[in-house]
């Protein structure tokens, strides 16, 4: 795929998931912002030189990029972070939110600080990046944002003891998909979501992995990122180089908000008795 004359920002760009799809941007064509704070693998610390550092990697190689080692937990960072991007390429076609933590805090510690944390770069940075990116990515031909979910949030049986907190901050993300896909259909904003599982130091893993690697992540995230994705909308899981795409889509039938089109109760007794029913949903057609 041909990114020439394209501009990407990758958050969390200098290390794992976001500095191979930095790496496959740049050979297709496009100019990228390298965004990554620096932090350690417990969120905490900060050190510009990372992003700079993998920025002048790739520039060895003949590559567009530039780094950015800023904060994106407010407002004004990311106001900057896109500013930068302006100043150095003129444009903004392509946002990816990658960075991340993994943190765990049972329900009964969970502390203000701890989940501050997990909502600044789930909650908070992705608005924040949005509303500021949104005025250029108007003026794109093909505008695209890409968040970050995950497996273990969106399904029961894969959520871990103490990823309260983070679980809370990948669906968020979910919902900011969809409303923004919503607000940015008529302008062709696509916005979708990957859900990437890979061996990074994030899982404590330093040395090249034989399995779950973060370049077989990649040519999802860079489809999403390219002209050629026409969805939006699209949650895409990828594994092992196996790729999935699934939405929150609704029953057939539904005339909403007045009629599901489901299973009728009028007291709590019948709901009980229909229960079996009510929590099985109408295969998607």
């Amino acid at each position: 795929m041909d990114f020439t004359g394209k501009t990407a920002i990758v958050t969390g760009g200098a290390r794992g998931l976001g500095l191979s799809y930095v790496r496959a941007l740049a050979q297709a064509g496009a100019r990228v912002v390298i965004s990554d704070i620096g932090a350690d693998t417990v969120g905490a610390g900060r050190d510009a030189t990372v992003a700079q550092a993998a920025a002048e990697a790739l520039q060895a190689q003949g590559l567009t990029v530039i780094g950015h080692g800023g904060d994106l937990s407010s407002d004004d960072s990311c106001r900057q972070l896109i500013s930068t991007t302006i100043e150095a390429f003129g444009q903004l076609d392509i946002l990816i939110h990658n960075a991340g933590w993994v943190g765990y805090q049972n329900i009964a510690d969970l502390d203000a600080a701890f989940l501050q944390r997990a909502m600044d770069i789930n909650l908070y940075a992705p608005l924040w990046l949005c509303k500021h990116a949104w005025p250029h990515l108007l003026r794109s031909s093909a505008p695209r944002i890409i968040l970050t979910t995950s497996d273990r949030a969106m399904y029961a049986q894969y959520e871990q003891t103490g990823l309260v907190a983070y679980s809370a901050g990948k669906m968020a993300q979910l919902g900011i998909m969809n409303a923004l896909g919503h607000e940015g259909a008529q302008a062709g904003i696509l916005v979708n979501a990957i859900s990437p599982v890979a061996k990074t130091r994030m899982w404590g893993v330093t040395e090249e992995p034989d399995e779950l690697k973060p370049e077989w992540v990649t040519p999802g995230v860079v489809f999403l990122a390219s002209a050629h994705c026409k969805d939006t909308g699209y949650i895409l899981r990828a594994s092992n180089g196996q790729f999935t795409a699934t939405r929150l889509t609704e029953n057939p039938g539904v005339d909403y908000p007045r009629d599901l089109a489901r299973i009728k109760a009028g007291t709590a007794e019948e709901v009980a008795a229909m229960w079996d029913s009510i929590k099985q949903a109408h295969p998607l057609t």
